[in-house]
Protein backbone atom coordinates (compact mmCIF):
# COMPACT_ATOMS: atom_id res chain seq x y z
CA UNK A 1 0.00 0.00 0.00
CA UNK A 2 1.63 3.12 -1.13
CA UNK A 3 1.35 5.91 1.19
CA UNK A 4 -1.33 9.01 0.40
CA UNK A 5 1.59 11.72 0.48
CA UNK A 6 3.88 9.69 -1.32
CA UNK A 7 1.09 8.26 -3.98
CA UNK A 8 0.38 12.28 -4.24
CA UNK A 9 4.23 13.08 -4.98
CA UNK A 10 4.36 10.69 -7.66
CA UNK A 11 1.11 12.26 -9.49
CA UNK A 12 2.65 15.59 -9.40
CA UNK A 13 6.11 14.36 -10.99
CA UNK A 14 4.01 12.58 -13.88
CA UNK A 15 2.30 15.72 -14.25
CA UNK A 16 5.13 17.52 -14.29
CA UNK A 17 7.12 14.79 -16.69
CA UNK A 18 3.81 15.98 -19.11
CA UNK A 19 4.27 18.72 -19.57
CA UNK A 20 8.29 18.95 -19.40
CA UNK A 21 7.49 16.19 -22.75
CA UNK A 22 5.23 18.44 -24.30
CA UNK A 23 6.72 21.51 -24.30
CA UNK A 24 10.07 20.73 -24.26
CA UNK A 25 11.32 17.31 -25.26
CA UNK A 26 8.96 16.51 -27.82
CA UNK A 27 9.59 19.91 -29.96
CA UNK A 28 13.01 19.63 -29.33
CA UNK A 29 12.69 15.47 -30.76
CA UNK A 30 11.03 16.78 -34.17
CA UNK A 31 14.07 18.74 -34.49
CA UNK A 32 16.61 16.34 -34.15
CA UNK A 33 14.66 13.92 -35.88
CA UNK A 34 14.43 16.70 -39.00
CA UNK A 35 18.42 17.30 -38.57
CA UNK A 36 18.96 13.70 -38.21
CA UNK A 37 17.07 12.80 -41.63
CA UNK A 38 18.78 15.32 -43.71
CA UNK A 39 22.66 14.14 -42.78
CA UNK A 40 21.17 10.69 -43.72
CA UNK A 41 20.06 11.90 -46.86
CA UNK A 42 23.04 13.80 -47.71
CA UNK A 43 25.32 11.13 -46.29
CA UNK A 44 23.53 8.58 -48.95
CA UNK A 45 23.44 10.80 -52.17
CA UNK A 46 27.28 11.11 -50.86
CA UNK A 47 27.78 7.32 -51.57
CA UNK A 48 28.01 6.66 -47.70
CA UNK A 49 24.45 4.13 -46.80
CA UNK A 50 26.79 2.14 -44.21
CA UNK A 51 28.63 4.23 -41.95
CA UNK A 52 27.09 7.90 -41.30
CA UNK A 53 23.14 6.05 -42.20
CA UNK A 54 23.98 3.56 -38.88
CA UNK A 55 25.94 5.93 -36.73
CA UNK A 56 23.70 9.49 -37.14
CA UNK A 57 20.25 7.44 -36.19
CA UNK A 58 22.10 5.89 -33.49
CA UNK A 59 23.07 8.99 -31.83
CA UNK A 60 19.58 10.38 -32.67
CA UNK A 61 18.19 7.64 -31.00
CA UNK A 62 20.20 8.05 -27.91
CA UNK A 63 19.79 11.76 -28.07
CA UNK A 64 15.95 11.02 -28.09
CA UNK A 65 15.60 8.86 -25.17
CA UNK A 66 18.25 11.28 -23.05
CA UNK A 67 15.74 13.83 -23.75
CA UNK A 68 12.82 12.69 -22.56
CA UNK A 69 14.57 11.34 -19.20
CA UNK A 70 14.37 7.74 -20.12
CA UNK A 71 17.12 5.20 -17.93
CA UNK A 72 17.94 1.91 -20.50
CA UNK A 73 19.48 -1.28 -19.19
CA UNK A 74 20.59 -4.00 -22.19
CA UNK A 75 21.75 -6.98 -21.63
CA UNK A 76 23.49 -9.77 -24.09
CA UNK A 77 25.04 -7.36 -26.59
CA UNK A 78 28.36 -9.65 -25.81
CA UNK A 79 27.00 -12.49 -27.64
CA UNK A 80 26.93 -10.68 -30.88
CA UNK A 81 29.97 -10.96 -33.12
CA UNK A 82 30.26 -7.25 -35.17
CA UNK A 83 31.83 -9.21 -37.68
CA UNK A 84 29.05 -11.71 -38.12
CA UNK A 85 25.42 -11.04 -40.03
CA UNK A 86 22.37 -11.82 -38.23
CA UNK A 87 18.60 -12.09 -38.61
CA UNK A 88 17.28 -9.39 -35.33
CA UNK A 89 13.92 -10.40 -34.24
CA UNK A 90 12.02 -8.42 -31.80
CA UNK A 91 8.81 -8.32 -30.12
CA UNK A 92 7.13 -4.93 -30.76
CA UNK A 93 5.32 -3.00 -27.73
CA UNK A 94 5.93 0.54 -29.06
CA UNK A 95 7.24 3.69 -30.72
CA UNK A 96 10.10 3.07 -28.57
CA UNK A 97 11.41 0.02 -29.37
CA UNK A 98 13.07 1.75 -32.53
CA UNK A 99 15.10 4.18 -30.32
CA UNK A 100 16.29 1.17 -28.19
CA UNK A 101 17.33 -0.95 -30.80
CA UNK A 102 18.92 1.69 -33.22
CA UNK A 103 20.20 3.32 -29.74
CA UNK A 104 21.56 0.38 -27.81
CA UNK A 105 21.85 -2.80 -29.93
CA UNK A 106 25.37 -2.13 -30.98
CA UNK A 107 25.70 -3.92 -34.45
CA UNK A 108 25.12 -2.11 -37.75
CA UNK A 109 21.73 -3.17 -39.43
CA UNK A 110 18.98 -1.89 -41.86
CA UNK A 111 15.14 -2.19 -41.09
CA UNK A 112 12.94 -4.63 -42.49
CA UNK A 113 9.80 -1.94 -43.00
CA UNK A 114 6.10 -2.04 -44.60
CA UNK A 115 5.92 -0.96 -47.60
CA UNK A 116 3.82 1.85 -46.33
CA UNK A 117 6.33 3.60 -44.58
CA UNK A 118 8.23 5.14 -47.31
CA UNK A 119 5.08 7.95 -47.37
CA UNK A 120 6.30 9.02 -43.53
CA UNK A 121 6.97 12.56 -43.94
CA UNK A 122 10.84 12.87 -43.28
CA UNK A 123 11.93 9.84 -41.59
CA UNK A 124 10.10 7.97 -44.73
CA UNK A 125 12.88 9.80 -47.54
CA UNK A 126 15.80 8.98 -45.43
CA UNK A 127 14.62 5.53 -44.81
CA UNK A 128 14.82 5.17 -48.62
CA UNK A 129 17.96 7.39 -48.98
CA UNK A 130 19.90 5.05 -46.58
CA UNK A 131 18.50 2.31 -48.75
CA UNK A 132 15.94 0.77 -45.77
CA UNK A 133 14.53 -2.67 -47.09
CA UNK A 134 10.88 -2.43 -47.73
CA UNK A 135 8.65 -5.23 -48.11
CA UNK A 136 5.13 -5.79 -49.38
CA UNK A 137 2.63 -7.95 -49.26
CA UNK A 138 2.13 -10.06 -52.46
CA UNK A 139 4.58 -12.82 -53.61
CA UNK A 140 6.74 -10.82 -56.04
CA UNK A 141 7.69 -8.05 -53.54
CA UNK A 142 8.87 -10.74 -50.77
CA UNK A 143 10.98 -11.82 -53.21
CA UNK A 144 12.34 -8.08 -54.43
CA UNK A 145 12.79 -8.05 -50.64
CA UNK A 146 14.77 -11.47 -50.00
CA UNK A 147 17.08 -10.18 -53.32
CA UNK A 148 17.96 -6.93 -51.78
CA UNK A 149 18.59 -8.36 -48.34
CA UNK A 150 20.64 -10.65 -49.65
CA UNK A 151 22.60 -7.73 -51.95
CA UNK A 152 23.06 -6.06 -48.61
CA UNK A 153 23.21 -8.06 -45.49
CA UNK A 154 27.26 -9.11 -45.77
CA UNK A 155 30.09 -8.33 -43.97
CA UNK A 156 28.64 -7.77 -40.53
CA UNK A 157 25.57 -5.85 -42.01
CA UNK A 158 22.44 -7.06 -39.97
CA UNK A 159 18.30 -6.55 -40.25
CA UNK A 160 16.14 -6.30 -37.50
CA UNK A 161 12.58 -7.65 -37.81
CA UNK A 162 9.12 -6.95 -35.88
CA UNK A 163 7.89 -10.46 -36.33
CA UNK A 164 4.35 -9.79 -34.88
CA UNK A 165 4.29 -6.76 -37.92
CA UNK A 166 2.45 -4.39 -35.86
CA UNK A 167 2.67 -2.59 -32.48
CA UNK A 168 0.89 -4.71 -29.36
CA UNK A 169 -2.34 -3.36 -28.17
CA UNK A 170 -1.96 -4.42 -24.60
CA UNK A 171 1.78 -5.08 -24.05
CA UNK A 172 1.59 -9.36 -25.01
CA UNK A 173 2.86 -10.15 -27.73
CA UNK A 174 0.74 -10.83 -31.10
CA UNK A 175 1.49 -14.05 -32.67
CA UNK A 176 4.04 -13.90 -35.65
CA UNK A 177 3.92 -13.86 -39.42
CA UNK A 178 5.85 -16.55 -41.20
CA UNK A 179 7.50 -13.79 -43.46
CA UNK A 180 10.83 -12.62 -41.35
CA UNK A 181 10.94 -16.32 -40.80
CA UNK A 182 11.13 -17.76 -44.48
CA UNK A 183 13.60 -14.61 -45.50
CA UNK A 184 15.74 -15.60 -42.57
CA UNK A 185 16.29 -19.16 -44.03
CA UNK A 186 15.89 -17.79 -47.49
CA UNK A 187 19.70 -15.65 -46.49
CA UNK A 188 20.63 -18.22 -44.17
CA UNK A 189 21.96 -16.07 -41.46
CA UNK A 190 21.96 -17.05 -37.52
CA UNK A 191 18.68 -15.13 -36.12
CA UNK A 192 18.92 -13.57 -32.54
CA UNK A 193 15.69 -12.99 -30.55
CA UNK A 194 14.99 -9.89 -28.51
CA UNK A 195 12.71 -8.91 -26.19
CA UNK A 196 11.94 -5.61 -25.64
CA UNK A 197 10.59 -4.72 -22.25
CA UNK A 198 9.26 -0.47 -20.88
CA UNK A 199 8.07 0.54 -24.53
CA UNK A 200 4.63 -0.44 -23.96
CA UNK A 201 4.66 2.16 -20.80
CA UNK A 202 6.48 4.78 -22.21
CA UNK A 203 4.23 5.24 -25.67
CA UNK A 204 2.06 2.58 -26.84
CA UNK A 205 -0.29 2.88 -29.69
CA UNK A 206 -3.24 3.80 -27.77
CA UNK A 207 -1.19 6.85 -25.88
CA UNK A 208 -1.51 10.36 -26.40
CA UNK A 209 1.58 11.51 -24.11
CA UNK A 210 4.71 10.16 -22.80
CA UNK A 211 4.62 8.26 -19.69
CA UNK A 212 8.09 8.19 -17.87
CA UNK A 213 9.15 4.59 -17.72
CA UNK A 214 12.43 2.56 -17.80
CA UNK A 215 13.61 0.90 -21.28
CA UNK A 216 15.12 -2.98 -21.09
CA UNK A 217 16.25 -4.81 -24.44
CA UNK A 218 17.60 -8.15 -23.93
CA UNK A 219 19.64 -9.79 -26.35
CA UNK A 220 19.28 -13.56 -26.64
CA UNK A 221 21.84 -16.15 -27.69
CA UNK A 222 21.54 -16.74 -31.66
CA UNK A 223 20.46 -19.43 -33.29
CA UNK A 224 22.87 -20.85 -36.38
CA UNK A 225 21.15 -22.19 -39.57
CA UNK A 226 22.87 -25.56 -38.34
CA UNK A 227 20.92 -25.48 -34.79
CA UNK A 228 17.52 -25.04 -36.88
CA UNK A 229 17.99 -27.25 -39.18
CA UNK A 230 15.41 -29.81 -39.78
CA UNK A 231 12.76 -27.73 -38.17
CA UNK A 232 9.63 -26.56 -39.89
CA UNK A 233 8.33 -23.49 -39.81
CA UNK A 234 5.89 -23.47 -37.48
CA UNK A 235 7.83 -25.17 -35.17
CA UNK A 236 10.80 -23.24 -35.08
CA UNK A 237 8.72 -19.56 -35.11
CA UNK A 238 7.27 -21.24 -31.85
CA UNK A 239 10.60 -21.72 -30.19
CA UNK A 240 11.76 -18.37 -31.23
CA UNK A 241 8.05 -16.43 -29.80
CA UNK A 242 8.53 -18.55 -26.52
CA UNK A 243 12.77 -17.39 -25.90
CA UNK A 244 11.72 -13.83 -26.56
CA UNK A 245 8.38 -13.91 -24.18
CA UNK A 246 9.85 -15.88 -21.53
CA UNK A 247 11.43 -12.41 -20.20
CA UNK A 248 8.70 -10.29 -21.31
CA UNK A 249 7.31 -8.50 -18.29
CA UNK A 250 3.40 -8.54 -18.40
CA UNK A 251 2.27 -4.91 -18.19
Amino acid sequence: MIPTDRKRNIQNMMILYKIYTFCIAIPLVIVVTIITALVVCIAALLGDYKYTCYYCPKLWARIVCALCLLPVKVEGQEKLDPRQSYVFLANHQGYFDIFLVYGWLGHNFKWMMKEYLRKMPVIGVACMASQQIFVGDSISAIGNAVEQARKTLQDGMSMVIFPEGTRSYDGTMNSFKRGAFMLANEIGLPIVPITINGSFKVFNRKAKSLTFGKLCMTVHDPITVEQRSGKNTKEFMQEVYDIIEKDLIQQ
